[in-house]
């Protein structure tokens, strides 16, 4: 009966702290080297270890990216699984085992990296600044 009772008192104390280890962080306002956009923001939900980029390309970038894809719609969305190792976040890789990419992202900071890996030579490179990092307690 006292295991039970402990067990019972374990998951009353433990429970209410599983939700805090829930976390979403916005990194908005977010410039690029080569591209201009009206909105590009990152969300990375920690909880459900996925990262969904939301960009609305500006006239001029739209029109280039147009010229050779008829595909590129100016306003995109798209989602990729990410996880977390050594303090940063990392999306999951992006192409061949010799050749592949993934976006970085390290905790409290407003860059944003992309990491690129050939032949188990690894190069990272920043490609965007964000002005505005929020960060929210997912509330159960």
């Amino acid at each position: 009966m006292k295991e039970i009772r402990f067990l019972i008192f374990l998951f009353i104390i433990i429970l209410p702290f599983q939700s805090l280890k829930s976390q979403i962080i916005i990194l908005s306002v977010c410039d690029d080297k080569q591209d201009e956009f009206l909105k590009n923001e990152y969300i990375l939900n920690l909880d459900e270890l996925i990262m969904t980029r939301n960009y609305v390309y500006k006239e001029k970038t739209y029109q280039k990216y147009k010229l050779t894809d008829l595909s590129v719609k100016k306003s995109n969305s798209y989602v990729r699984n990410i996880y977390e190792e050594n303090g940063k976040i990392l999306t999951h890789k992006h192409g061949y085992p010799q050749f592949y990419t993934q976006i970085l992202f390290e905790k409290g900071r407003q860059e944003i990296f992309i990491k690129t890996v050939l032949n188990d030579v690894e190069g990272i490179s920043k490609i965007s600044t964000c002005k505005k990092i929020e960060k929210f307690k997912k509330e159960s």
